[in-house]
């Protein structure tokens, strides 16, 4: 008899709350909500381009928007989320297609944690 298992996988986000904080206190709150409100459909757009780009195969493409999405996850605070998709970037400039879809994969569960950790961190909504 095959004894099959469910693994749930579970990923930590980590979230810069000095930069989070750094921002509303240089923009003030109703000002820091926008921005990073902003910055969140920003982050969601191009997690949206960078997955689309990997079902369509196109690398390059998808190189590009994940550093896009690094360097917007960085702005705002999210180190896990900035790190993943630098990993991703690196996968697709390698080829490394087994490792990609692994990645991928990461990258949405860590991405959509993130967004709404954030999103709810900075009171916006």
């Amino acid at each position: 008899m095959v004894q099959i298992t469910a693994l749930s996988v579970s990923e930590t986000v980590r979230v810069d709350t000095r930069r989070v904080g750094d921002i509303v206190s240089e923009l003030g709150e109703t000002t820091a909500q926008n921005v990073i409100g902003l910055a969140l459909e920003q982050l969601a757009t191009a997690l949206m381009a960078t997955d689309q780009a990997i079902r369509q195969d196109d690398l390059g493409a998808a190189v590009g928007h994940a550093d896009r999405l690094a360097r917007l996850a960085w702005q705002i605070g999210l180190i896990s989320l900035a790190g993943v998709a630098m990993d991703l970037g690196s996968c697709a400039d390698r080829r490394d297609l087994a490792s990609l879809a692994a990645v991928r994969a990461r990258l949405m569960r860590v991405g959509n944690r993130s967004l709404t950790e954030i999103w709810e961190r900075a009171g916006i909504g």
